[in-house]
């Protein structure tokens, strides 16, 4: 159980970095997916920064959480991928549905349960002990 966990975070994890820096790298190609256009150079300037942050943030603790066995790690994805829920949960009921909304809520619920599930199942190390 423990292995296919560690699997599950990992991947993802690496999954969500690639797909963060696309944002970075290319975001013309990567906004279409995701309901996103920008209007100018600040649009586009908040898109490569906000969307590549919380991609490779949440991915880059996945990934070192499974690595390291550091389950404290977790909650940092666990966080962001919740909060992200919540708002397309608010956006359902203030904005009505649209298309395709289960498929995002359904990765991040993964997520989170996930994440959760790593948290509680992967030992918690000391800061020291995670840096070196």
């Amino acid at each position: 159980m423990r292995l296919i966990l560690t699997a599950l975070l990992f991947v993802g994890g690496l999954f969500f970095i690639i797909n963060g820096l696309s944002f970075l790298a290319m975001p013309q190609s990567s906004v279409g997916s995701f309901g996103l256009d920008a209007v100018g150079a600040a649009g586009w300037s908040t898109i490569r920064a906000d969307m590549t942050a919380f991609f490779v943030v949440g991915g880059f603790c996945m990934v070192w959480g499974a690595w390291k066995r550091a389950g404290d790690m977790l909650l940092v994805p666990a966080a962001l991928f919740g909060i992200a829920f919540i708002g397309r949960l608010v956006s359902l009921i203030a904005d009505g549905a649209y298309e395709g909304a289960a498929m995002p809520m359904a990765i991040e619920a993964g997520v989170v349960l996930v994440s959760i599930m790593g948290n509680r199942l992967l030992p918690h190390h000391k800061v020291e002990e995670l840096t070196s």
